[in-house]
């Protein structure tokens, strides 16, 4: 059993930053050379980019339904027995989701610290805090943070209704300089924030009145996950990694590996040439804001048809599927011809197309993961299966398949089976 510090930075509602805050906790305890891990609770892959950045140390996501107890109490164990500090950015609320950021904390014992927005708030910050603190039994709340404080004695003024048994754990500056840019997915790579660092390290100063040293250590036993055997031994894949796709999952990497993969990763942006492989795998990203860079790149289409061509599998997830189809569409209507290997077109919507936890029962077995897509596509061909979304009026996404080639716009989990997982990338 390894034992570490840990902390949950939660709050009533998405928007309220806890991002922001879960960076500013990361550099700051970094900065006193604290080993700090960070998490994140749901599947999210922007987040995780910034604390990476903010922590130094790779970020996974601990989601109990796509990868299961034994998968996250496993990260955890492992994170515990290297660091001095786990903090863990939640999902949405608190309360938010089945399961949710509440759930996770009460399974493995870590205290929450909320963090709420106070720009709009006085007094009836205590309320808030206080409905948090006792909503359900059995959380551990370690404090409250403010956000977006105009100042000390507008701090003063939000924890006037505080209840004293909340510990006031210090509050973070209303500041533009401070605040993460968006854009339709949500926050905006780490890559393209060139002032990132700058804004991290503001916000690590920034912190008034903090938390203290470190909050009490939580123990993580060990899991006994299923061992994993190398199915895929001897199988170089090549992974697209750029920035028009970028939305890799750390786990799903360390999956192949442990299968007995071998990666290489290229970019379908700027090289010419696929890697020496014999799979291929095409994560999503954002390939709307990079039309006519992959437009122009016909080299690296024509090496991508020529590889389907030849039989060999190639998994495709959202932003990867659109680049496979024979055009795809900016928010303004501009389109651009793509690779063409999967028949039909995508063009981008101002709302969002579909959002969810989903399952699907491929031939190779059932695999777990989500959607979340503002584009819509069109297309004559017919799925093979179409997933099972987790909200009871959610929408399920198509799976296509033509030869080896598997495209929609699920991001799996790989490691929610890894059989079936390796059933995709078998040459």
């Amino acid at each position: 059993m390894n034992g570490c510090p840990a902390l949950l930075v939660s709050a009533p509602a998405s928007g309220q930053g806890k991002t922001t805050v879960t960076a500013a906790l990361a550099r700051r305890y970094r900065n006193q050379g604290r080993r700090v891990r960070v998490f994140k609770v749901g599947p999210d892959f922007l987040d995780p980019m910034i604390l990476e950045l903010a922590s130094g140390n790779p970020v996974y996501q601990l989601d109990l339904w796509m990868g299961g107890e034994a998968h996250c109490r496993q990260l955890l164990h492992d994170a515990a027995g290297r660091a001095d500090l786990i903090l863990i950015e939640g999902v949405m609320g608190l309360f938010d989701g089945a399961p949710s950021s509440a759930d996770l904390a009460r399974l493995f014992g870590v205290p929450i610290l909320a963090v709420i927005d106070g720009s709009a708030m006085a007094q009836t910050f205590g309320a808030v805090a206080h409905g948090l603190a006792v909503h359900r039994p059995g959380l551990a709340i370690a404090g409250v943070l403010a956000n977006r404080v105009a100042g000390s004695s507008h701090f003063r003024m939000l924890v006037e209704g505080l209840p004293s048994d909340l510990a006031r754990c210090g509050w973070l500056a209303h500041d533009g300089e401070i605040a993460l840019p968006e854009r339709h997915l949500g926050l905006m790579q780490a890559d393209e924030i060139g002032d990132l660092d700058a804004r991290i390290e503001r916000a690590a100063r920034a912190l008034a009145d903090g938390p203290p040293a470190l909050p009490p250590t939580v123990a993580f036993p060990a899991a006994t996950p299923a061992p994993v055997e190398p199915l895929l031994a001897g199988v170089r894949i090549a992974v697209a990694q750029d920035a028009a796709f970028a939305f890799l999952y750390r786990a799903n990497l360390d999956l192949l590996r442990a299968l007995g993969a071998e990666l290489a990763f290229f970019s379908p942006l700027d090289d010419a040439t696929l890697p020496q492989a014999g799979a291929l795998y095409l994560p999503g990203g954002y390939p709307e804001l990079h039309l006519d860079r992959l437009a122009a790149n016909r080299p690296m289409m024509s090496a991508i048809r020529s590889f389907h061509a030849e039989g060999h599998p190639i998994v495709a997830e959202c932003g990867g599927m659109l680049y496979l189809l024979e055009s795809l569409a900016d928010v303004t209507g501009r389109d651009a011809a793509m690779a063409g290997i999967l028949p039909g077109r995508a063009a981008m919507q101002k709302r969002l197309a579909n959002l969810g936890m989903q399952r699907a029962e491929l031939p190779e077995g059932a695999l777990r993961g989500h959607t979340f897509h503002y584009s819509a596509m069109t297309t004559d061909r017919e799925p093979i299966v179409v997933s099972h979304p987790t909200r009871h009026h959610g929408n399920g996404e198509p799976v296509y398949r033509l030869g080896r080639l598997t495209a929609s716009y699920m991001h799996w989990y790989f490691p929610s089976s890894p059989g079936a997982t390796a059933g995709l990338f078998l040459t």
